[in-house]
């Protein structure tokens, strides 16, 4: 092989140690600390003027809205290591039509990247999201994945929109309350957990069942 091309692929292959090195720094960053902010919150602060959020720690965040957010967005939480691997064989069967993240993946792209779908971001996600199961505990993704979503326009994290929604903190949410706020989740600017659609009550119901069902069969052991 030419000393050029080996000079190159040198290069490279240190190029992305030092990218895995970063993420690994700064993922464990965040086992510890909880971040400050996200590229998605900055731009929406920038767009509307205004956000609302207060970080709270697990502790002070309503069980329910825990096994609510699981039973909505990724029901396996606890069975994989970031990867839904039966979800994605389902969603490529059907096409690409169906949604196949994990909250572990939807927690990475929340806090470090961008919405949108690209080649770019997934390899990033990729990336990132078996870093986050090695360095987080499940009930630290879930701790940060609720304290940064997004579930109104400029209202980020369980405890604004607690209080936005219902007028009460995280702490004092009930099912069905956990349950609407998870069922806003997909499309926040358009999904209202007070005054709900008639479609957006059966999402919500549907989400409660859940609820109690990982509650029972053992699938939220592992972030109670």
């Amino acid at each position: 092989m030419p000393a050029r091309r080996l000079g190159l692929f040198g290069m490279v292959r240190r190029g992305v140690a030092s990218l895995v090195l970063a993420i690994c720094v700064w993922v464990a960053t965040y086992a510890l600390i909880a971040p400050p902010t996200t590229p998605y919150i900055l731009s929406e602060g920038l767009t509307h003027g205004t956000i609302h959020r207060t970080w709270v720690p697990a502790d002070e965040i309503a069980p329910v809205m825990f096994r609510s957010v699981v039973a909505a967005e990724d029901a396996n939480f606890c069975l994989h290591w970031g990867f839904d691997m039966r979800q994605l064989r389902a969603a490529i069967a059907e096409g690409g039509n169906r949604g196949a993240s994990t909250l572990t993946q939807q927690t990475v792209k929340n806090v470090w990247l961008w919405h949108g779908r690209s080649w770019p971001r997934k390899a990033l996600e990729a990336l990132f999201t078996p870093v986050v199961e090695a360095f987080w505990s499940k009930r630290r993704i879930l701790e940060i994945y609720l304290n940064v979503a997004e579930f109104d326009t400029g209202v980020f994290g369980i405890e604004a929109a607690a209080r936005h929604h219902f007028g009460k903190s995280a702490r004092e949410l009930t099912l069905s309350e956990a349950a609407l706020l998870a069922a806003v989740l997909p499309n926040p600017k358009e999904r209202q957990a007070v005054n709900p659609s008639t479609a957006t009550k059966r999402r919500a119901a549907a989400i409660a069942d859940g609820a109690a069902t990982i509650q029972r069969d053992g699938r939220a052991d592992c972030f109670q």
